[in-house]
């Protein structure tokens, strides 16, 4: 019996493995910063965000942390313009 047991407990840990190695492989397949450029003038001025923007920024909604904490990416979706355009969006802000 305890050896039934043990074989179905390392059953559950090599499923829990498996399915968190391909959350995080679908995740990175999913963020992609330069689907932002379609914002690039709303996120460097004043101007309006574009349909397709809007859209772009829901589909990189989940990788929005990993982008304010790049260095590189910082200065774009990190400032009183981008806060702008993801409320417009309907895409929450991440608060870090």
């Amino acid at each position: 019996m305890m050896r039934v047991s043990f074989v179905a407990l390392c059953v559950v840990a090599l499923a829990v493995v498996i399915y968190s190695s391909e959350t995080r492989t679908a995740e990175a397949k999913t963020c992609n910063p330069t689907k932002l450029l379609h914002c690039m003038s709303a996120l460097r001025s004043s101007s309006p965000q574009s349909t397709s923007c809007c859209s772009r920024l829901k589909e990189q909604q989940p990788c929005l942390y990993r982008y304010i904490k790049n260095p590189a990416l910082k200065q774009y979706v990190d400032n009183f313009n981008a806060k702008r355009v993801a409320s417009t969006c309907g895409v929450p802000y991440p608060k870090c």
